[in-house]
């Protein structure tokens, strides 16, 4: 058989194929058959060597030809398997727009959420900055700068989780108000928001995970009027304007005096009810003055500067001021819950 006889059935063969394929990966196996590197024609062209020098300009000619008319009839074939697949495709993905529309459903935000951004409005609007620190922290931020000592029962494993003998999951959000202090950027007026971790059984007031919001401010000429005159005015603006509040004298390692602030039990206006369990006053957060020493360990001179700290649970605020019953709730995400706020 001659060349050009060989040629016209290679050529005859694989547009016979090419038609009956019915599927774009068949299209492509004949293809690779008769046009890829290992295939037929490509066969013919590597068998040039066997043909006349005189006859191999003719030869190849015929061999581009013939492999220009089946790319030409592949590329036919192709664009007609394609618009058949798209007419398939537009049957199949075809829209009712008669249907009724599907629902969006919509997350909530969080009673913790809500809680938060409130607290940080308040302190905002009295000129204080938001700053966040590391949850994962040095048992020197978290204890040894704020005045605890080695023996002291909060660094007890029963009450804290530590990663190792240095570090620890922070108990508090104190430990950002020292890295803050140690920057030496005075005056400071700051909340502190974040997570902080305890060893806690869960209970409907306790939970190994939970929230907490700390303030600090440094500058000079502070008083314990100035830190009972901030929490009153965040009390009234947090709980309503007629809100009072008491303070009562207490002992934290980090400040000097102390006291836990109580308001007047905003359900019952101070009479006395089963909300404020009939004493008509809440407690709600812990304070007091900078003590020297926590001054001095982060670097600024106690003569010169003075400054007040206070702390308050996230979830404490929530859990009052939505009359929230059980702290589990806040943390099981039933939707049902969170549609309440």
């Amino acid at each position: 058989m001659g060349m050009k006889e060989r040629l016209q059935e290679l050529h005859d063969e694989a547009v016979k194929k090419i038609q009956e394929s019915d599927a774009l990966d068949k299209l492509n196996d004949v293809r690779v058959a008769y046009l890829g590197k290992k295939g037929q024609l490509t066969a013919v062209l590597k068998g040039m060597k066997d043909v006349p020098p005189e006859e191999r300009p003719q030869v190849g000619q015929l061999v581009n030809d013939t492999r220009a008319k089946i790319e030409a009839v592949l590329e036919e074939t192709k664009k007609q398997l394609e618009e058949a697949a798209r007419e398939l495709q537009l049957k199949a993905e075809v829209i009712d727009v008669t249907l009724p529309a599907k629902k969006s459903v919509i997350g909530h935000r969080h009673p913790n959420t809500i809680a938060l951004e409130e607290v940080e409005r308040i302190f905002i609007g009295m000129g204080y900055e938001v700053v966040e620190g590391p949850e994962v922290e040095y048992d020197e931020y978290n204890f040894t700068k704020l005045n605890i000592p080695a023996d002291h029962p909060a660094k007890d494993e029963q009450d804290t989780f530590y990663i190792n003998k240095e570090i620890v999951l922070r108990t508090q959000t104190s430990p950002v108000q020292a890295r803050v202090m140690e920057q030496g950027k005075l005056p400071i007026r700051m909340i502190a928001p974040g997570r902080v971790f305890r060893s806690d059984e869960v209970d409907a007031t306790h939970s190994p995970s939970f929230h907490q919001i700390e303030g600090l401010v440094i500058d000079k000429n502070i008083t314990f009027a100035d830190l009972k005159g901030t929490l009153e005015e965040f009390a009234k603006e947090l709980f309503g304007p007629e809100t009072k509040t008491k303070f009562r004298p207490h002992h934290f390692p980090f400040t000097e005096p102390s006291a836990e602030v109580d308001v007047s039990c905003f359900k019952c206006g101070g009479k006395g009810c089963r909300f404020c369990k009939g004493s008509g006053w809440i407690e709600i957060l812990g304070c007091g003055m900078v003590h020297p020493h926590v001054l001095e360990m982060c670097g600024i001179d106690p003569e010169e500067y003075t400054g007040f700290a206070f702390g308050v649970g996230l979830e404490r605020i929530a859990l009052l001021k939505y009359e929230i019953d059980d702290m589990r709730l806040l943390y099981e995400n039933d939707i049902r819950f969170l549609k309440q706020f």
